[in-house]
């Protein structure tokens, strides 16, 4: 293990996480963040270089359809989804007494 962590690494640590160590979970603790450090050297050392970045693990595309503005009145069309209507609005039931 190149990485060696501190008693006082542990304590800040457990203190920015608001964490209550036992000294049992902070040897523990000690040993898995030399083992996750270790890990992260570990990974930088790898050839990166032909690998293209990326920002997110599935291609992203916009889904959303342009927002065309127009005259086109269709209320008659919107109202006949809804479950129940009044004077030309949709109806809907009472939240607040």
């Amino acid at each position: 293990m190149a990485n060696m962590i501190t008693d006082e690494t542990i304590d800040y640590v457990g203190i920015l996480a608001k964490l209550e160590l036992s000294p049992g979970e902070r040897e523990q603790a000690k040993k898995d963040m030399a083992k996750m450090l270790d890990y992260i050297d570990l990974l930088g050392g790898l050839d990166t270089g032909d690998v293209e970045p990326m920002s997110h693990v599935f291609p992203v595309r916009n889904v959303f359809r342009e927002d065309i503005p127009s005259d086109k009145d269709n209320r008659e069309d919107i109202l006949a989804n809804a479950p129940a209507q009044k004077d030309g609005s949709f109806k809907v039931p009472k939240t607040v007494d």
